[in-house]
């Protein structure tokens, strides 16, 4: 049994200093966002509670699919090194950039350099010198970090990986596909269609789903939609399935979009890689995360459908 924790679109809430030179750009709408919205939701309170809870539920592996930051200040950038060295080490924390990450060009030592060793190849499997895709093992799990972040266009937060990242990423899911291991996915945008507004989608999802299809995955974790949701694509031996988690950080009266984290319990039995994915949701009232709700993945009619976990609290209630 594996236990992996899947956070995401963090949103780190403190802004720091910034000159109006930093706004004369793409950052400007980001910040206006941040003003009227994002700062009221986004709490510090939620993110202290979380890196307790993390260390409570003490995960085998913590995966981190980006938006550390929000308008991609250097100040910010620092701010997610020192967050992340809070929680945990490198060989214990996974993490992939998304869209505000991205959302203007940053010079590497301004930006990703700050949490790079999240971010790094083990070092007896880098492939080649580029920073993405990258494998780490960790138990039974192959873990790929792919980059979905560029920066997109005035007005979009759209997702890319790019050919070359593709092509990696083909040779590197060849060579997995080879071995006894659970391939994991992470990704900030989502590759199934229709999940996203057209604004905010994967622009070669296609791409990476026939990628997907003819190499095989077992299972794609990724952010950006601020929801929980769960879908699949094809693989080479079958569906594969993907799960969208919320923001970790996030306040809000709607309970679907109130923080929350999963933690997927992974273990190989009868043939196939199990999965039984649990949720954590923060109370206001407490000021920490509670569980949720434990489901796992199961076949029916040859498509993946999230059930109850039997003999589970949530089933022994929905009986």
């Amino acid at each position: 049994m594996f236990r992996l924790a899947h956070v995401s679109d963090l949103h780190l809430s403190e802004l720091p200093p910034l000159k109006w030179s930093h706004l004369a750009n793409k950052r400007l709408l980001g910040y206006l966002s941040w003003q009227l919205r994002r700062r009221r939701s986004h709490l510090r309170t939620i993110l202290d509670a979380l890196v307790r809870d993390l260390h409570a539920v003490d995960p085998d592996h913590i995966a981190i699919t980006g938006d550390l930051v929000n308008l991609a200040l250097p100040g910010e950038f620092a701010e997610a090194g020192r967050w992340l060295r809070r929680l945990g080490p490198p060989d214990w924390i996974s993490v992939v950039p998304g869209n505000h990450d991205a959302l203007v060009p940053v010079l590497p030592h301004d930006g990703w350099d700050h949490w790079r060793a999240y971010s790094t190849a083990d070092a007896d499997a880098q492939a080649g010198s580029s920073d993405f895709p990258f494998l780490r093992r960790r138990g039974p799990l192959a873990i790929v970090g792919l980059s979905t972040a560029f920066p997109s266009p005035l007005g979009f937060a759209t997702g890319r990986l790019g050919a070359d990242q593709l092509a990696r990423l083909d040779g590197l899911l060849e060579r997995l596909g080879e071995e006894s291991c659970c391939r994991v996915l992470l990704a900030h945008h989502c590759p199934i269609d229709g999940i996203s507004r057209p604004r905010k989608r994967l622009i070669d999802a296609a791409q990476l789903r026939h990628c997907i299809a003819n190499r095989g995955a077992d299972i794609i974790l990724h952010g950006h939609e601020h929801v929980f949701s769960f879908g699949q694509i094809a693989g080479s031996d079958g569906p594969v399935p993907v799960f969208g988690t919320p923001s970790a950080s996030r306040f809000s009266a709607r309970p679907e979009l109130t923080a929350q984290y999963y933690v997927y319990e992974i273990e190989w039995t009868a043939g196939q890689w199990r999965t039984i994915a649990e949720s954590r949701m923060f109370s206001m009232a407490s000021e920490t995360f509670v569980p949720g709700v434990r489901r796992v993945v199961v076949q029916q009619d040859g498509a993946l459908v999230l059930r109850p976990e039997p003999g589970s609290a949530t089933c022994r209630n929905s009986a």
